[in-house]
């Protein structure tokens, strides 16, 4: 019985899936152009569009839609408003608008309280600046635990409190975001990670509603005779059960070429049967070191279209 609006910019929103016919009329589909910023490439609208370096232009971007953002809630009679990290300054007009806010939180719960309070955010974590200070629990943590980041990915971490070409670090979106937030609603369920869930709640002094894991539907999603799968299956067959390393960084993660190259030497080291769904963004660049493929010929296989994934973890 909901009506949802659905804001964003008209490419993101033509790459939506088709809405099934009995919600079509639930739904409308607010298209946003996304303003051009200098340095940003053309008809790049999301983070899949683009490289790490260009997301703080991204975001930029982003930000210039507040303006037509504000215009269309002030006239939309909305009963709530759901907004995430990067879209922080919806949660200031839904207030001038009377409007109840909600937090849309993409990131586990433990990822969230590495970062401590929405002060912490909002100060962009000015006091673990450096990537051994993500090497061990922070002093909140008071239950026994063994999360905690390795050098090489605290080095990546500590960057979520430092500014990008927005002006604004994503700590300091996130913090915002939260604290001028109703509810916080997270990918999450209590099931999983309960003493780091009832943590987050603490830390941030309002409610966090768990909306669960959303599993595929377990159906064959690929049909059995394209020649997609079928390739894949007849090679998958050849292999001994439980064997097979699957490589697939989705269509966000965008590695760059040492850590590509990296990945590539770890595998042909590694001896073991391998799957790599390598469809890398358009205007990406990075490429496999020169005769990878020829040296893993027949012990791996790199697969550059559309995988059928669902498929190939149930296989």
């Amino acid at each position: 019985g909901h009506k949802i609006s659905f804001i964003s910019t008209p490419r993101n929103i033509h790459r939506l899936p088709k809405t099934p016919p009995h919600l079509a009329s639930s739904f409308t589909f607010v298209k946003i152009p996304l303003p051009k910023i200098q340095g940003l490439p053309e008809n790049a609208e999301s983070t899949m569009d683009v490289g790490p370096e260009d997301q703080g232009l991204l975001k930029k971007a982003y930000d210039g839609m507040e303006d037509d953002v504000a215009r269309f809630l002030r006239n939309s009679c909305a009963d709530a408003v759901i907004y995430d990290f990067s879209a922080f300054w919806v949660s200031s007009i839904a207030m001038d608008l009377g409007i109840p806010r909600f937090f849309f939180c993409i990131f586990p719960s433990w990822f969230m309280d590495f970062c401590g309070t929405t002060e912490d955010l909002i100060d962009e974590l000015k006091d673990r600046k450096r990537p051994e200070d993500l090497m061990s629990p922070p002093k909140w943590v008071t239950f026994g635990t063994k999360v905690a980041y390795k050098y090489y990915e605290a080095k990546l971490i500590v960057g979520v409190g430092e500014k990008d070409a927005s002006g604004f670090s994503d700590a300091y979106r996130g913090g915002i975001g939260i604290s001028q937030s109703d509810a916080v609603l997270i990918r999450h369920c209590h099931e999983f990670e309960t003493e780091w869930f009832n943590l987050l709640g603490n830390l941030y002094q309002k409610e966090v509603i768990p909306l669960g894991y959303l599993p595929p539907h377990f159906q064959e999603t690929e049909n059995p005779s394209s020649d997609n799968w079928v390739s894949i299956k007849e090679w998958l067959d050849t292999k001994t059960k439980g064997s097979v390393l699957y490589i697939a960084l989705g269509s966000e993660a965008t590695p760059n070429q040492d850590q590509l190259t990296e990945l590539a030497h770890g595998l042909e080291l590694s001896q073991l049967p391998f799957l790599w769904a390598f469809r890398k963004p358009a205007i990406s660049t990075v490429k496999l070191p020169d005769g990878f493929e020829k040296r893993t010929e027949g012990r791996g296989m790199v697969w550059k279209g559309w995988v059928p994934q669902l498929n190939i973890l149930r296989h």
